[in-house]
């Protein structure tokens, strides 16, 4: 059953395709593939016109927040898509989400218009749009993601994201997944999403991949190479440790 809301810690991990490759066949009695299999995910991230939202979270705040539209695989303009309000304070992860149509969405938050619905989630993100004032949809962002589940205890998710792509043209997510990779090859971004502490078995798992936690974002490092090369700064793809949190 789809949720609206979630509440958990994420930790992310920089990990290789050997690191993948062993984590994967290593927790196969633990966890069991999402219902979606392998899908690609398509996300619009909205910010001000200075940039304010990814700025302010790159400095680690307490809490920060996100905006962002989201599609699992290209969305035709009646598909349904979700709109997703993404809070972080002190490490916990909050989201928020509705399911409305593409176009619709997309119409509302580009013309500065407010959700009708009087969901408790419509108000939040409608007070997030008063709040901000003027947004625009800033960056494009795909990729595409294996899920799992824990087998006994369904708010356990790992997921793994590879091919991981930006652009600053074409940020409709009716459009075909293209765009600038952020990690270079063969590496993968892999999450652990739980409502509680990790289990002892992926801790050791972990510990015997060598696998490591890093700090990682998607909007950040493309945001980052965007500002690097307004500066004339060379930038190169993600393959080792990485310190943009977001």
């Amino acid at each position: 059953m789809d949720k609206s809301i979630f509440k958990r810690h994420e930790l992310k991990y920089l990990v290789s395709a050997e690191q993948r490759e062993f984590i994967e066949s290593e927790f196969a009695r633990y966890m069991i593939p999402d219902e979606h299999g392998e899908s690609t995910i398509c996300n619009i991230y909205y910010d001000t016109p200075d940039f304010r939202l990814i700025r302010r979270s790159l400095e680690k705040p307490v809490y920060k927040e996100k905006l962002r539209l989201r599609s699992y695989g290209t969305a035709s303009k009646d598909e349904k898509v979700f709109l997703e309000l993404k809070k972080k304070y002190k490490g916990i992860v909050y989201k928020r989400r509705i399911s409305l149509n593409c176009d619709d969405a997309q119409e509302i938050l580009e013309n500065g218009e407010r959700f009708p619905e009087n969901s408790q989630i419509a108000k939040e993100i409608n007070y997030f749009l008063d709040f901000y004032g003027d947004i625009f949809p800033a960056v494009y962002l795909c990729y595409d993601r294996t899920a799992y589940f824990g087998a006994d205890d369904s708010d356990l998710r790992i997921t793994f994201d590879r091919n991981i792509r930006w652009r600053t043209e074409d940020i409709d997510i009716k459009v075909e997944p293209y765009g600038e990779q952020i990690l270079d090859r063969g590496y993968s971004l892999m999450e652990i999403k739980a409502a509680g502490s990790m289990p002892l078995w992926l801790a050791e798992l972990l510990a015997q991949g060598g696998i490591k936690q890093t700090s990682f974002s998607k909007y950040g490092m493309a945001y980052m190479t965007m500002l690097r090369r307004s500066m004339g700064i060379r930038t190169k793809k993600v393959k080792s440790e990485v310190t943009v949190n977001v």
